[in-house]
């Protein structure tokens, strides 16, 4: 068996890392792993004081980055789906957990895709003007400069890339 790692799913909403997350969580479970699955939008349903300013994104990803790291620390895997636009908090993340049990994973599904699976409207909503800090609309996303794992969700289906990540790891 492999050590627990933290799985760090960067990618704009709507890209498919809550998804990859969640079928990840299942897999690890499945191989005996404890697993605890971190994720952006339900984290932030918790944790409502913060908006969606650069300052905001930062101070949540990094209270988030706490909680990997206090867990991966109960030997557990972490997997965090969070659009984390930054390459900086990215950085920082890696350096708290420890880059030999970090593993970034880049899902870079092209942002008409994601636009197109928006559930909640929010691209629809930014592009009207209704809402504000809607990264790749009118927030930067950083790409990473050197992710562990690249997967474009269009372009294969999930239990593929859960596969590539599970080989990855292994």
């Amino acid at each position: 068996m492999t050590s627990p790692k933290v799985i760090w799913f960067t990618g704009l909403s709507g890209a498919g890392k809550s998804t990859l997350a969640e079928y990840l969580s299942q897999a690890l479970m499945k191989q005996n792993y404890k697993v605890s699955l971190l994720d952006g939008d339900q984290l932030r349903q918790k944790d409502n004081n913060l908006g969606f300013s650069d300052e905001d994104r930062t101070k949540h990803i990094e209270r988030v980055i706490e909680l990997a790291k206090a867990q991966h620390d109960q030997n557990y895997f972490v997997i965090v789906a969070l659009i984390s636009p930054f390459e900086a908090t990215r950085k920082l993340a890696k350096e708290t957990i420890g880059g030999e049990s970090f593993i970034e994973i880049y899902v870079n599904t092209p942002l008409e895709v994601c636009e197109e699976r928006d559930t909640k409207g929010l691209y629809k909503k930014a592009r009207s003007g209704l809402i504000k800090d809607m990264t790749g609309i009118d927030s930067n996303y950083e790409v990473p400069d050197h992710p562990d794992i690249t997967i474009d969700t269009s372009k294969q289906i999930i239990e593929e890339c859960v596969l590539k990540i599970l080989k990855f790891i292994n």
